[in-house]
């Protein structure tokens, strides 16, 4: 994706900047001065403008920041096993290095929760707290977990998908088909921002990589390891994540909590910026959830 060309439009890029570390050109936002410091972690073919509603509030009390994945939105792609789930965890963790930013709290949406549990555990991390918000920490039940990830190598071993992909999207009501899979129902600049990322062939080459190299067998035995405090957000009408996977997941943490939330899905944390923004500052800071 060309930043001169989409910086204009692009939520809080004041706060924009890249930084090369571990063979990636991270984009990447950092707000906020004090408290403790928080990394947003988007979920698979998102980039970090998802949490649009929230950056602001939520650094006005702690320090954030926030990532485009790599081969997402911004963020070149990584090379070899870098799209790959440990490999993603080990690229931010040098990213992290890099930037001398201690991460005292982990929020992350779909995927990126699963990313921030294997930094936890890779990595020796000792966070407060892993906040997860409708979290992909477990294989795909059913037929689509066996048949999701080859039918995904092989889109992303063929050099004609993205470009595709990306000429399908065009249509709007491709986008709008996209998002309603989800459960949620965003607003229209949500739609917008996604419009401009499924029309790029570079998203969808990283987001087909990613979901290519993913692989969640062992995220049974990543939950039974964490020590740190857990604490997820799951909608109830999540269409992409299964609710009740929530309820595993649960029972396999050493320190877990689960808030369901009604009528939202997959998508919560942008449908519902302020209820999310209030679960995840009580969690960080003590506050009551209204």
């Amino acid at each position: 994706m060309d930043w001169e060309l989409l910086r204009h439009e692009w939520p809080h890029a004041e706060f924009s900047r890249f930084v090369q570390a571990a063979g990636v050109r991270w984009h990447v936002q950092q707000v906020g001065t004090q408290g403790p410091r928080v990394l947003l972690l988007h979920g698979t073919g998102a980039s970090l403008h998802t949490w649009r509603d929230m950056l602001l509030p939520l650094a006005q009390q702690t320090q954030v920041l926030a990532i485009d994945l790599p081969g997402h939105g911004f963020s070149s792609l990584a090379r070899g096993a870098g799209m790959s789930l440990p490999g993603m965890a080990k690229g931010i963790g040098e990213l992290l290095t890099h930037l001398n930013w201690p991460v005292d709290a982990f929020i992350g949406h779909s995927a990126g929760a699963a990313i921030a549990a294997q930094m936890v555990n890779d990595q020796g991390w000792q966070p407060q707290v892993l906040l997860g918000i409708n979290p992909a920490w477990l294989p795909l039940p059913g037929l689509a977990g066996w048949v999701f990830p080859p039918m995904a190598k092989l889109l992303a071993l063929t050099p004609q998908v993205p470009q595709w992909f990306a000429r399908q999207a065009a249509n709007p009501a491709m986008v709008d088909k996209l998002l309603q899979s989800t459960g949620s129902q965003i607003d229209e600049r949500g739609k917008q921002l996604y419009a401009r990322l499924v029309a790029s062939p570079s998203h969808a080459q990283g987001a087909l990589k990613m979901m290519a190299a993913w692989d969640l067998s062992r995220g049974a035995s990543t939950l039974k390891q964490l020590h740190c405090p857990v604490r997820m957000l799951v909608a109830d009408n999540d269409l992409t994540v299964p609710p009740a996977q929530a309820r595993e997941a649960l029972a396999l943490l050493k320190d877990g909590e689960l808030l369901t939330c009604p009528g939202r899905g997959h998508l919560i944390h942008e449908e519902a910026p302020e209820q999310t923004l209030a679960f995840c500052l009580h969690h960080l800071l003590g506050q009551r959830v209204s």
